[in-house]
């Protein structure tokens, strides 16, 4: 069989080109799928129209904001610039801000060449960065400003944790913690480059309150000023400048004065527990000062410790043995006496033109005696704890011990003890003397002749006053003792006889007695002054009981002996005695002694004898109403005045000047007196002539007539009085 083909379809070779068209490829479609549509490509999708809107405006909104923040941000780095630029340009030399004092420091010496006290701007002396203990360094970092040597001056990270912690405690965001760097500390201390104008401020404590302020322009101008500093400095010079100008408590401005002032050694002497002592005391120099409080001085200098331990400033051993073995004051930073007589002895010094004038460190000699000074703060606080036992009594009082040339030995200006820059009510209160003034009247009377003997009527008595009218005056008691002699009415500080007395030998030379022995106050023209309605200081009284004792001499009450620059030798001011001109002749000063001393012994001050039998005159006060009360006595070594009253001028109750005045002198002179040779008196007994009657006619004015040999006597004594007074 052949396989011709039969049955199947011809044999068609496949058509590869056609035509004109073979030259050309074919074109080929893409191979699809049966059934499916061809693919086409996804258009994207479109937004809501709605969030499109919302969308457009959150992007012009940022596109806004950014075009403002970055044209403010230009603007404030300018100004920032321009802010820094300009007190950059302001700085000076870093060496004229090393020393900020306006006024140079005092160190008080007591009669033995002792320190008790400073006052003044105490520097003690530039220190740098270097020259300081390397502890004290630290500690100041590890409290103050742990990032110093990091920041630009202005640290946010510290300003921004500073206002979350005082939010959280419930103050102000730029109330309590500040934030501030050393740098801007130090602008603050440097109050902004702006000098002390006393056009512009009242005081100089209202010029620091200013520099103290804490708005937001302060702040602002703070940063802008540290900045510059940072700019202007090294961060050592800085550094430098705030141990220099911070203060450290007690008066102590700068790390010399304050290691000096607690210590007694230079800042750069320092222990790790001494430096930790000063640098915790930058937070609050007057509260946690050791001259106030130890212990809470110690308590925070054990905190700075820890301090230096945690930033590597101390070994763990440094540490464990600074904290067993913590900072204690030195012994004539532990002297606590004679604030009140430091205090006054400043306000003295503080009228010499030079030491107005002058920076530098001035040493000042003085008369306190520390012993005395103990013995008077110690009779003071025996009194108060054993006889003032009324609760919440807020009677005060005051002590003066001088001696017979005015010298100032101690003093005591309330009943507080051991404390400073408070009012002092030995030097500063003004207050009636009563009956303490009447040894004015007797002294008088004795210089113009009369006798101790002399006798006066004790008995009711009054006067026609021109212009007011009838006065009587009465006794303290009410009762009346006949004829009595002067000393037995001074003795018994008999009013009548007073006013008696005064009225004979005159009011005019009464003043000018008094006025010799140094009152300085107006002494009020009218009978009643003989009772002691003027007034007077505890000082100017006990300076004028001096002049009774040393023989009739007037003294100036003084408390400098020398006073020196400090490293120098030779003294600018020398005093050895306040001894004046005399006011009354010795005798009657004398015949005048003698008569107090019956006041103690059988009058009105029987209460301040002596118990070892010393020799002891002295003269109660007692004001109009019982306001103030006085006891003003002395021995043949030293005169102490006292003086009690409420600070508000209100009656004591139950205190006459023969009560508590007299228990606190007996307890001072006690004590004043220990160790003390027993020396008499410098007292004049009179001789027992015939007496001579002292009278004032009742409701009248004019002398009394007397024998005309006397009267001629009286004269003359009057017109030498006159002369020695420089009366004319």
């Amino acid at each position: 069989m052949s396989d011709s083909g039969r049955g199947k379809g011809r044999l068609v070779a496949e058509r590869r080109y056609a035509g004109k068209s073979a030259q050309k490829p074919r074109k080929t479609k893409q191979k699809t799928t049966r059934g499916k549509p061809p693919r086409r490509k996804a258009p994207p999708p479109r937004r809501n129209p709605v969030a499109r809107f919302f969308i457009g405006i959150f992007r012009w909104f940022f596109g806004l904001i950014w075009r403002v923040v970055w044209r403010v941000t230009a603007i404030a780095v300018f100004l920032l610039a321009l802010g820094v630029g300009y007190f950059y340009t302001t700085l000076p030399p870093v060496q004229e801000l090393l020393d900020g004092r306006a006024r140079g420091s005092v160190t008080l010496l007591d009669r033995d060449g002792d320190i008790f006290a400073w006052r003044g701007d105490q520097f003690g002396g530039a220190v740098t960065a270097d020259s300081v203990s390397p502890h004290l360094k630290h500690a100041v970092l590890a409290t103050e400003d742990k990032r110093f040597y990091q920041h630009f001056g202005v640290s946010p990270r510290g300003i921004a944790s500073a206002i979350r912690i005082n939010l959280a405690e419930g103050r102000g965001p730029l109330s309590g913690h500040g934030g501030s760097t050393i740098t801007q500390q130090t602008a603050k201390l440097l109050c902004l480059g702006v000098p002390f104008d006393p056009d512009e401020w009242k005081s100089e404590a209202e010029y620091v309150a200013d520099c103290r302020e804490t708005s937001l322009v302060r702040k602002g101008r703070e940063a802008l000023y540290a900045m510059a500093l940072e700019a202007k400095y090294t961060k050592d010079e800085i550094l430098s400048i705030y141990l220099n100008r911070a203060y450290l408590g007690a008066g102590a401005y700068g790390a010399e004065a304050a290691a000096e002032r607690y210590f007694s050694k230079h800042a750069g002497e320092l222990n790790p527990q001494q430096a930790a002592m000063l640098a915790g005391l930058l937070t609050a120099p007057s509260t946690l000062s050791p001259t106030n409080n130890l212990e809470r001085s110690q308590s925070r200098a054990s905190t700075v410790l820890r301090l230096m331990r945690e930033q590597g400033y101390l070994t763990a051993a440094q540490e464990e043995e600074a904290q067993a073995n913590p900072a204690t004051l030195s012994e004539e930073a532990e002297r606590r006496t004679g604030g009140y007589f430091a205090d006054w002895a400043m306000s003295v010094l503080e009228d010499n033109a030079f030491t107005q004038n002058t920076s530098d460190d001035l040493v000042l000699r003085t008369t306190l005696d520390p012993r005395l000074q103990r013995a008077a703060e110690a009779a003071m606080n025996k009194v108060y704890s054993e006889k003032v036992t009324k609760p919440g009594s807020v009677v005060e009082a005051a002590i003066v011990v001088m001696s017979s040339d005015g010298a100032v030995r101690a003093m005591v200006g309330g009943k507080k003890t051991g404390v400073s820059g408070v009012f002092n009510r030995a030097t500063q209160a003004k207050r009636q003397t009563g009956s303490s003034f009447k040894p004015f009247v007797y002294a008088t009377a004795l210089e113009l002749g009369y006798s101790p003997y002399d006798t006066v009527v004790d008995e009711p008595f009054c006067m026609n006053i021109p212009g007011s009218g009838q006065w009587c005056p009465e006794n303290y008691t009410r009762n009346y003792k006949g004829r009595v002699t002067l000393t037995q009415a001074l003795a018994n500080s008999l009013n009548i006889p007073a006013v008696k007395i005064s009225e004979n030998v005159g009011r005019d030379l009464v003043q000018k007695v008094a006025t010799g022995f140094g009152i300085h106050s107006d002494l009020y023209d009218t009978p009643a002054m003989a009772l002691g309605t003027s007034e007077a200081t505890l000082l100017e009284m006990t300076a004028a009981y001096a002049g009774f004792l040393n023989g009739g001499s007037r003294v100036v009450p003084y408390g400098q002996v020398e006073l020196r620059v400090k490293g120098e030798d030779e003294p600018l001011v020398t005093q050895n005695t306040g001894i004046q001109e005399r006011v009354i002749q010795q005798e009657a000063a004398g015949q005048l002694v003698w008569m107090l001393q019956h006041v103690v012994s059988e009058g009105t001050g029987r209460r301040a004898q002596l118990p070892d039998g010393r020799e002891a005159a002295g003269k109660t006060g007692t004001s109009n109403d019982a306001r103030d009360a006085w006891f003003i006595g002395f021995t043949a070594d030293y005169v102490v005045g006292v003086w009690m009253g409420n600070d508000d001028n209100s009656p004591l109750s139950g205190v006459t000047g023969g009560g508590l005045p007299a228990d606190i002198w007996r307890e001072t002179m006690v004590r004043v007196s220990e160790g003390l040779e027993q020396r008499p008196l410098p007292a004049t007994p009179p001789a027992e002539p015939a007496p001579q009657v002292v009278e004032q006619q009742p409701q009248q004015q004019q002398q009394p007539q007397r024998q005309p040999q006397r009267q001629e006597r009286d004269n003359i004594i009057r017109q030498i009085i006159n002369d020695l007074l420089g009366g004319g």
